[in-house]
């Protein structure tokens, strides 16, 4: 039987790709908290557990009608960013997969009529920076990775009846498996001509409104508290500070934890850092002696 055997929300932010030079000259000399944090993530936890398999939950890839997982074995390549190809040029990449436990959370959906999910191996299929960036701090060449994309169409709900099916795959199969919600957290940008003053990683000043700092801090500190009911009823009043990809990554993640019942407490491996008006944070949770939902 398999099981989750360790979980976080990790920031992707295209800053911790940018030279060690190149960030401390936007950050008035000093290192993001963000890139040691996840060096320490890879050693003190990855490392340690040495999973069979990463599931990562990445907010820039979007799908439409369906929930996609890669069922790749292998992904391979370099990866340059059509968004911000300055910053994430020609990274190399060479990720194993894991086909097998793709397919058996595919087949979670058959014969349900209120969830669709596709195994895609497509060669062609595109890779995404919310996967590559996390993968080049936290990869290596024996753990298999599987990329989730976050659907656009999908509401709370639908993103936890997706996250608890994965769950429910993970346990029929013979995997330990740790889980990356990889997105930010309140992600609403200024405005293009305000942007290139409002790079550097300063929090609150780089948020793009006090009242959407307010709502990360209330949404950080129950994630801290392991209160997961507590985030999750709070979507609809936390929806309204934009966070990123509807905080679909965060929701799939947890659901598969066990959702509401899942009491993990979190522990900060950054400082809650802001950039260009977005919010970033890693989180992790790591699985209580008596089960995520003990």
């Amino acid at each position: 039987m398999g099981e989750v055997v360790g979980a976080a929300l990790v920031a992707h932010v295209p800053t911790i790709m940018l030279p060690e030079e190149v960030r401390l000259e936007i950050n008035e000399g000093k290192e993001i908290t963000l890139v040691p944090g996840l060096r320490r993530m890879k050693t003190e936890c990855i490392d340690r557990l040495k999973p069979d398999t990463v599931i990562v939950f990445d907010t820039h890839w979007e799908s439409t009608f369906e929930h996609i997982v890669t069922a790749h074995e292998r992904r391979s390549g370099r990866f340059t960013s059509h968004e911000l190809p300055r910053g994430m040029s020609q990274i190399p990449y060479d990720i194993p997969g894991d086909p097998e436990l793709a397919k058996l959370i595919a087949a979670q959906a058959d014969g349900r009529d209120d969830c669709w999910i596709l195994a895609c191996d497509d060669p062609y299929l595109p890779i995404f920076y919310g996967t590559v960036n996390i993968w080049t701090y936290l990869g290596d060449p024996q753990t298999r990775w599987i990329s989730v994309a976050i659907n656009q169409t999908c509401d709370t709900e639908d993103f936890l009846l997706f996250g608890e099916l994965i769950g429910n795959a993970i346990a029929q199969s013979d995997r330990r498996v740790v889980l990356l919600a990889s997105g930010g957290m309140t992600h609403r940008f200024f405005n293009f001509k305000e942007l290139r003053k409002r790079e550097a990683q300063k929090a609150p000043d780089n948020i793009y409104s006090l009242e959407y700092y307010e709502a990360d801090m209330k949404v950080l500190g129950m994630l801290e508290r392991g209160d997961h009911a507590g985030v999750i009823d709070n979507m609809p009043e936390y929806r309204k500070a934009y966070p990123e990809g509807k905080f679909g990554h965060y929701l799939m993640m947890a659901a598969a934890l066990g959702g509401r019942a899942c009491t993990a407490p979190g522990e900060r491996f950054s400082e809650y850092e802001a950039s260009v008006g977005t919010g970033q944070v890693h989180v992790w949770f790591e699985r209580p002696e008596g089960g995520w939902t003990a």
